[in-house]
């Protein structure tokens, strides 16, 4: 185990590879050309990053006709990567800006398939006052008015379950040091927001935008929420 975490650990601690993985929280499966583009090296570089990322099972690979696409090979790989981003520094409270000078990419984002940022932890801080879900030995529960909750949201709690994936977690933000909601739960919100229009994605880019019906319908269903 130990040889296995030094070996995982010294694959994602190269520059350029570590620059892969993060590019690939977006969620989106990218070709090696893109990925090429977007870390900044050169297609046989790349390739033989792939492969060794491939290699060690945190990459996997899709053809589709001419072109293949690589994007993480679990979720959980997604959630170690988000993890990961927890070691950088703690910024300086006292110099910390008001919401609305946020980074956009600190204020809304993805992490892989959930909302994350200042938005994301507060939705999970709005769901617990409510009592729809429950802090209980750093997990996430969904309690007996949460289940009434979510169907009134439109999302299936018992389908969710059915997945073979984590069904609900807390998952820390590296930007706020506070844990947002991910699992299948943290993936049917962050849908079910962006089929209302509530929130829509920006292009090449995970940050993520609230418009004005959003604002307007979370603050119904997501009480005291702090824009």
């Amino acid at each position: 185990m130990e040889d296995q975490f030094i070996k995982a650990a010294g694959l994602i601690g190269d520059a350029t590879r570590a620059a892969i993985m993060w590019t690939l929280l977006d969620g989106r499966a990218f070709t090696a050309t893109e990925l090429s583009i977007a870390v900044n090296t050169s297609p046989q570089n790349m390739s033989m990053h792939l492969g060794k990322l491939l290699e060690a099972n945190l990459l996997c690979v899709e053809k589709q006709g001419r072109h293949k696409y690589y994007r993480y090979s679990s979720k959980e790989v997604a959630y170690a990567v988000e993890a990961m981003a927890n070691l950088i520094p703690k910024p300086d409270l006292s110099l910390k800006k008001k919401s609305e000078n946020y980074p956009p990419i600190k204020y809304c984002r993805t992490c892989y398939d959930h909302l994350a940022g200042k938005i994301g932890v507060a939705l999970a801080d709005s769901l617990i006052a409510q009592n729809i879900i429950i802090e209980n030995n750093s997990t996430f529960e969904i309690t007996s008015e949460g289940e009434k909750w979510f169907s009134d949201f439109g999302i299936d709690l018992e389908e969710a379950k059915k997945k073979k994936r984590i069904f609900l977690k807390p998952c820390l933000d590296w930007s706020e040091r506070r844990n947002h909601i991910a699992g299948s739960v943290g993936t049917l919100l962050l849908n079910k927001m962006l089929e209302h229009d509530w929130i829509r994605r920006i292009k090449d880019s995970r940050a993520i935008i609230i418009t004005g019906k959003g604002e307007k319908e979370m603050l119904k269903k997501f009480r005291n929420l702090d824009f």
